[in-house]
């Protein structure tokens, strides 16, 4: 297959994440892709096969320093910590309380460079990596999961037939990407041709492709690159949990339905793109209504 020609590619650094991916070959596959794309950094999320085996070797091909340099995270919260943005992938074909969109208005999202009309803070900055999250083979990623994210996105598959092969499903993202107009193009290696594909076999939804890359090698717990205590994110659910906190404490949220519920204000505050100033706000407010609420009147 003939190279395309490349274009000059800023920031932001794109990151693909696989959280517990189960086959070998998908796995060894994204890390091609990886390459294919000039995508440097894989991040695996609790990987149920060993991506260092034989299989997932072979199928790298020249993906194989992708492969190495996978880092290894415990959960999608670590492994997304220090991205600034993040789009995750589902193959479910209604979500009501989750908007799906499209490839061409997410991944436009994903790249938008910092400082763009809407854009977010986020930890680290306009230099901070972003992320493209793929879920499991079998089952995809959970609600909890898709609710980390900024954006959904999905793939115009058919509705008798919805779910993707893992791999093929990071191609197509990848490919799209590759094909925003220059000023948001995605981040990578310049004039990088890709490699020869082969396609691959194995089950999965829609976005739910594995692999991941990062910084430490595969098979080790990576500390992500600024600490979850002092990112967006982290200060976003260290607040998350004060509001749950004290709205127990006073009885809007109730033990058996609290976890429902504050799953939808996350989802509403990351439509939102909430910056840091304004997560400080909440979490002061959250606190000056405990504070209210202890007080003692003479």
């Amino acid at each position: 297959m003939s190279a395309s020609p490349q274009v000059a590619l800023p920031d932001p650094k794109i990151v693909v994440v696989l959280v517990e991916p189960a086959g070998p070959l998908n796995v060894g596959s994204v890390a091609r892709l990886c390459a294919n794309f000039a995508i440097a950094q894989l991040r695996l999320v609790a990987p149920r096969c060993n991506p260092l085996g034989e299989e997932a070797r072979r199928m790298a091909v020249h993906g194989q320093a992708q492969l190495e340099q996978a880092a290894t995270y415990p959960d999608l919260g670590s492994a997304i910590a220090d991205c600034r943005r993040v789009v995750a992938t589902s193959g479910r074909l209604e979500r009501e309380e989750l908007p799906l969109e499209g490839p061409g208005s997410a991944l436009r999202w994903l790249i938008e460079p910092e400082g763009a009309p809407g854009a977010p803070g986020g930890p680290g900055g306009s230099n901070a990596p972003v992320a493209l999250v793929f879920g499991r083979e079998d089952r995809g990623l959970s609600n909890d999961e898709l609710l980390q994210a900024g954006k959904i996105l999905r793939l115009e598959s058919s509705a008798d037939y919805a779910s993707l092969n893992l791999s093929h499903a990071v191609a197509i993202c990848l490919h799209e990407l590759r094909r925003l107009p220059a000023s948001t193009a995605p981040p990578g290696a310049q004039g990088q041709a890709p490699a020869n594909s082969h396609a691959q076999t194995g089950a999965g939804p829609a976005g739910g492709p594995e692999g991941g890359a990062g910084p430490a090698a595969a098979g080790s717990l990576a500390t992500s690159p600024g600490a979850a205590a002092t990112s967006l994110r982290g200060a976003l659910e260290a607040t998350l949990a004060d509001a749950q906190d004290l709205l127990l404490e006073v009885g809007f949220l109730h033990s058996h339905t609290a976890h429902a519920r504050m799953a939808k204000l996350r989802g509403l505050l990351q439509r939102a793109q909430i910056r840091e100033g304004e997560v400080a706000l909440i979490r002061g407010m959250v606190r000056q209504l405990r504070w209210a609420t202890t007080r003692r009147t003479p």
